[in-house]
């Protein structure tokens, strides 16, 4: 448990710091609308996935620990896929450089994500949680 929350502090200030500046940092670099809302999507999945590893955590403890642990994996997995991609690709072009190698990771992040939420939504259904 003090790991996860440890894990989820250093994503918190990560999704904070860069979200901090993609809002400021990089309007000087004037990079084209499609990667600055490609940026925003990142820090927004990192956000959200940030709080579906906390809600885990706090329901952990009626779910199997198994369970919890991999949810937990596939959704770091899924932000450093996803969220990590985007961050890269937009870093990159910041840079005056592609690497478009790393636009085919995105979609394998948001297919972790996936399953993420339907093993977290298939362990639920059959620890038969009710709240």
């Amino acid at each position: 448990m003090k790991s996860k929350i440890t894990i989820l502090s250093i994503l918190g200030f990560l999704a904070v710091a860069l979200g901090a500046f993609g809002a400021h940092g990089l309007k000087s670099y004037n990079l084209a609308p499609k990667i600055m809302h490609a940026y925003e999507t990142a820090v927004q999945y990192h956000f959200y996935h940030l709080l579906a590893m906390a809600f885990v955590v706090v329901i952990g403890n009626k779910l199997p620990e198994g369970k919890v642990n991999l949810i937990f994996r596939l959704f770091l997995i899924g932000i450093f896929c996803f969220s990590g991609s985007l961050y890269g690709i937009t870093f990159a072009a910041a840079a005056g450089y592609s690497i478009s190698w790393l636009g085919p990771i995105t979609p394998i992040g948001g297919l972790i994500f996936m399953a993420a939420w339907g093993l977290l939504g298939f362990t639920a259904y059959k620890s038969q949680i009710t709240q």
